[in-house]
């Protein structure tokens, strides 16, 4: 009777720390930690952001706001530049780029 006793006891405690090293090692209850965004040039006029919710924003107003180019300096770059600060006061970071494609990121809040 001892011996069963101390079987079974043996068995609960084992369940236990089964169920106690399972509950450490649960996934949390979202897979996804950042959302991605993205800026496309299309020209001065027509350059635009795709948002993680698919909103797409253009940024004709952004940059006719801006300062005026100065000479010498590339179109592309200089515009591209004001978008991506535009976008970085929302919080995103740049995550990497194609050759007409910016792709920003940022941390979803938990």
């Amino acid at each position: 009777m001892k011996k069963l006793n101390l079987f079974l006891l043996a068995a609960v405690l084992c369940l236990g720390g089964v169920q106690l090293m399972k509950l450490r090692a649960d996934e949390p209850t979202t897979f996804q930690a950042v959302e991605f965004a993205t800026i496309r040039w299309d020209g001065r006029n027509n350059t635009y952001l795709i948002r993680p919710n698919g909103k797409v924003d253009r940024f004709k107003q952004v940059f006719e706001k801006a300062p005026p180019r100065p000479d010498g300096v590339d179109e592309r770059t200089y515009y591209m530049t004001i978008a991506m600060n535009a976008v970085a006061k929302e919080g995103f970071d740049f995550a990497g780029m194609t050759q007409e494609q910016f792709v920003m990121k940022r941390p979803l809040p938990r």
